[in-house]
């Protein structure tokens, strides 16, 4: 076996798991889950319906590079959402989901013929970065967001002679857990630092669609590029469905950006095994070019978080995220697992503990008495839950 594999972590919803081992909730309550980030809003019809209309695609090898109609798509969805003129051909590459996509993407740009090979990443995190970082033979160095800094990443932290090591930057905006959206002059310093010193950035925008004000999208990178008058160098943009248009289990998504890098990332993924379904291109064609639906989810969310912020505020310390359906949230106490655990036993209510998606680094675990709330269930039992999350009041003793 590949001995890497013994660097990773458990999963943090493995820890949960454990952490919930032998703990009975009272029976009397029912279960609600704020612990994934896993949308329950309804799929659109139109896109179950676009699904099952093109079956036919399955007695066809589908293309890695995806079909033009998809592509098309994308290319139409950036030009609106982010003002981007993107080539279909070369700048755009359907993927099965931006978790795998991230994943893979370190597999394909991180130079195992270097000596030292660092990956930057922000702390909380998603763990795929680290994941895929360790299994691409390259270790981690992680910048902590946290209540002093805003929660932004400070580039400004890490050592020069570090970034000159460095091969890939993952960025998350807006941010998991602490929906922070990145501002323009961090795009500035971003690019910056990838042009001196020749690292890819991977830009990681699956919850871009979750925001409170229509009228003011969170930026893109790809909006900030064009508004700082570059070109697209060293940058790959990911995004998804699934929380655009409740679509998890479609699995769909793309990456977009540097056209050199889309070329050798298509050469890894023809080798790799991932072309999209034809029944999934068709259905997910049919979502970029649709906004009504994503209009009511942002909705939906909306409602949620102005009906669970006054219930919340009493016992829990947090302010609204720029963007994205997660509440991060200091507990009373400081200790996150604890809670969680006795939030689940007294109230049936699972919540994720923020130590358990951070790493301690330079003496600090920044998830460390936070827990992450996703508002992702109807509004109604996403009300009980807060209402219960109340009535716990301070937590355990």
């Amino acid at each position: 076996m590949n001995p890497r594999l013994n660097q990773l972590q458990p999963y943090p919803f493995q820890k949960l798991r454990e952490l919930f081992a032998g703990v009975t909730p009272d029976p009397a309550l029912a279960a609600i889950n704020l612990s994934i980030g896993e949308p329950k809003h309804a799929t659109p019809a139109f896109i179950r319906e676009a699904l099952t209309a093109n079956l036919q695609g399955l007695a066809s090898y589908p293309s890695t590079q995806g079909s033009d109609d998809l592509r098309a798509a994308i290319a139409d969805w950036c030009r609106m959402r982010y003002g981007s003129e993107l080539d279909p051909a070369s700048q755009i590459l359907p993927v099965n989901g931006s978790r795998e996509a991230l994943f893979a993407f370190a597999q394909a740009v991180i130079d195992p013929t270097r000596h030292v090979k660092r990956v930057v990443s922000p702390n909380p995190f998603y763990q795929i970065y680290e994941g895929a970082a360790l299994l691409a033979g390259a270790k981690p160095y992680f910048l902590n967001t946290l209540p002093d800094n805003g929660f932004h990443m400070d580039f400004g932290a890490v050592p020069e002679d570090l970034w000159a090591d460095t091969h890939l930057l993952y960025v998350c905006s807006p941010g998991n857990p602490t929906g922070k959206v990145m501002a323009l002059d961090e795009w500035k310093t971003v690019f910056e630092l990838a042009d001196r010193h020749g690292f890819a950035i991977a830009a990681d925008e699956c919850y871009s669609e979750i925001y409170f004000d229509e009228a003011t999208p969170p930026l893109g990178a790809l909006t900030a590029a064009r508004q700082l008058g570059r070109g697209l160098e060293r940058l790959v943009v990911f995004n998804s469905l699934s929380k655009r248009s409740n679509v998890p289990g479609l699995r769909s998504g793309f990456v977009a950006g540097d056209a050199e890098l889309i070329r050798q990332f298509l050469l890894y993924r023809t080798y790799h095994g991932s072309a999209m379904n034809p029944a999934v291109q068709a259905a997910s064609s049919a979502a970029w070019r649709d906004e009504a639906h994503v209009r009511e989810n942002r909705r939906q969310y909306r409602e949620k978080f102005a009906a669970v912020m006054p219930v919340l505020g009493g016992v829990l310390d947090f302010s609204a995220p720029d963007a994205a359906f997660y509440l991060w949230a200091k507990v009373p106490g400081g200790d996150d697992a604890r809670y969680a655990r006795e939030l689940y036993r007294q109230c049936h209510v699972t919540v994720l503990p923020g130590s358990f998606l951070a790493r301690e680094a330079r003496g600090v675990n920044p998830g460390h008495g936070f827990i992450r709330i996703a508002l992702v269930d109807a509004l109604e039992p996403t009300l009980q839950a807060a209402r219960r999350i109340a009535d716990f009041g301070t937590g355990p003793a």
